[in-house]
């Protein structure tokens, strides 16, 4: 047996070991232990780490692989290991109740003798108390970190949960107010108003090529900027392609798009960058409001438009009067009183939904209500009063940037049973203007003068036969030698066969006059004083004027 001071001493030594909480230190004092109870030394240690026993990175250099296998063959036992030019080598599973710990591993170049065995023993037990005493602080460390981790945790979630309860009643907020301004119908200023109120920033609405519909909040601009529009179509793929609404430069756009068709931009002015995240949501929210708000409005727009241009299409038919009289209210246009239909063509234009909106601006600068259909290539408007003698042709030319078009417009109509008549005259009025030079302008059926009794539809050939048999001769002198004969003998028969009269609205002299008069007699050999001859040439004259000037 050991004297009890070796044995005090050395358990004295070994309460160092229980000084630390860290296993690894724990190990490498237990070594430095071993060459004080004995010839021996320690030549490795190991801590178990999961299923292994993996060796302590405080070990020398003798400790090596072929020693590893050793003692995992061993697996936690007791037992004997080889050691070059050592007589005596052993492994010591470090045990506890709670399991193993790890090894130590000594060697001697002599056999221990009982007594070192013995204090070899007690270092053994004393490592492996100290190592399930660090442990069972490494795991209550590891429960206290996971019980802190868990209230963090929850911590977090009750964190994010009263964040979520605050945004969600923060979107109810805004989805009620949304809610509240389309109920009342307020429309477009409600849903900015509605907007302002829980952003508390300045919301715009602007159609989609920047003109100005609604806003809300301080600081709107007076005039309104007009964007470029490079960069206004630039802007509007770039936020139709985000799920967020974005940001240009002072303001946060998000666009109303339903079916991919931008229909408006929603904006709020930003220029600090103070909106947060309920903020954009806001506005995305309010966006989406928006695009269903303008939808809605498209889709009255184009049944309205549809109702319009039946009601037209069944007044220049026909149709029942008092019925088209509830039709015409139902659309907002009130069809009783005077109404002229008007027949419209614009070169290089087809008679399309644009052509027919660009007639309704024109007609509207001029205090027109009109409604309007389009009819095998002709724009038809059926109008609650009449244009002035060229106010709607140079409002169209202004609206269409060309001047290349003709107007017809039908006599007046006093009931819906008179518009098909209207509209008949004004395509007989469209048609002499289209062939009249020019051809642009605008020609009243009721200034057509002869031409309303002539053959309507395209072919003229008996009328172009008629002026040819009377007035041939003198065209084709006129052509050959630029003279104005025909034009001469039209004003003679204008002014009532007066000369004087007739030599001032030429702007001749009297005694030219009657040689003119003279030369017309020689080339047609017809007498100005027969009554037929001159009823004849006086209708040739007129039409001929109507072809080459339009009615007057």
């Amino acid at each position: 047996m050991a004297p009890s001071g070796v044995i005090h001493d050395l358990l004295s030594r070994c309460l160092t070991m229980f000084d630390s909480r860290d296993e690894a230190e724990i190990l490498h004092r237990a070594m430095a232990q071993v060459s004080a109870v004995g010839p021996g030394r320690a030549e490795a240690g190991y801590l178990l780490l999961g299923d292994a026993l993996v060796r302590c990175p405080h070990d020398g250099p003798r400790a090596t692989a072929a020693l590893d296998a050793q003692v995992r063959e061993l697996a936690g036992r007791d037992g004997p290991v080889r050691f070059p030019r050592r007589a005596w080598g052993w492994a010591f599973g470090l045990r506890e109740p709670g399991g193993l710990r790890g090894a130590l591993v000594v060697s001697s170049r002599d056999r221990p003798g009982d007594d070192e065995r013995f204090l070899l023993a007690v270092l053994v037990r004393q490592t492996a108390a100290a190592l399930s005493i660090a442990a069972a602080h490494r795991r209550e460390r590891a429960h206290a970190a996971e019980a802190r981790r868990a209230r963090d945790e929850r911590e977090a979630i009750r964190r994010r949960l009263h964040s979520s309860l605050s945004d969600l009643g923060h979107l109810r907020t805004v989805h009620d107010t949304l809610a509240r301004a389309v109920a009342r119908g307020d429309g477009e200023e409600g849903i900015v108003r509605a907007l302002h109120r829980v952003t508390g920033l300045p919301a715009v609405i602007e159609d989609r090529f920047g003109n100005l519909r609604a806003w809300a909040g301080p600081g709107r601009p007076d005039p309104y900027p007009k964007p470029d529009p490079v960069h206004r179509e630039e802007l509007l793929r770039d936020a139709a392609r985000r799920p967020r609404p974005v940001r240009a430069r002072d303001r946060l756009v998000a666009v109303a798009a339903p079916r991919g068709e931008v229909l408006g931009v929603l904006s709020l002015v930003d220029p600090g960058g103070r909106a947060g995240e309920r903020t954009v949501r806001a506005l995305d929210h309010a966006a989406a409001s928006l695009a269903l708000e303008l939808a809605h409005l498209r889709e009255l727009a184009e049944v309205e438009l549809r109702l319009r241009h039946e009601l037209v299409d069944d007044l220049l038919a026909g149709t029942d009067v008092h019925g088209a009289h509830a039709r015409a209210e139902a659309v907002g246009h009130d069809l009783h009183g005077p109404h002229h239909v008007i027949a419209v063509r614009w070169s290089g234009r087809t008679a399309d939904d644009a052509l027919l909106e660009a007639l309704g601006r024109a007609a509207a600068s001029l205090g027109l209500p009109v409604l309007s259909t389009r009819r095998d290539g002709t724009a038809v408007l059926v109008a609650r009063g009449a244009p002035g003698e060229r106010s709607l042709y140079r409002a169209l030319s202004r609206e269409v940037g060309s001047e290349a078009g003709a107007i017809g417009v039908g006599g007046r109509c006093e009931g819906p049973h008179e518009v098909p008549r209207s509209y008949q005259e004004a395509l007989r009025a469209l048609e002499v203007r289209s062939r009249s030079h020019p051809a642009h302008g605008m020609t009243f059926f009721d200034d057509l003068g002869l031409y309303r009794i002539l053959p309507p539809g395209g072919d003229h050939r008996e009328v172009d036969r008629f002026v040819r048999e009377w007035l041939g001769p003198l065209l084709d002198y006129d052509a050959r030698h630029h003279s104005a004969l025909v034009e001469t003998l039209s004003r003679y028969f204008d002014c009532g066969g007066h000369y004087s009269e007739a030599a001032a609205a030429l702007v001749i002299h009297r005694s030219t006059l009657r040689y003119r008069l003279r030369r017309i007699r020689e080339i047609t050999g017809m007498d100005l004083t027969d009554a037929e001859s001159r009823l004849n040439l006086q209708v040739a004259t007129r039409i001929w004027k109507i072809t080459r000037t339009g009615p007057e």
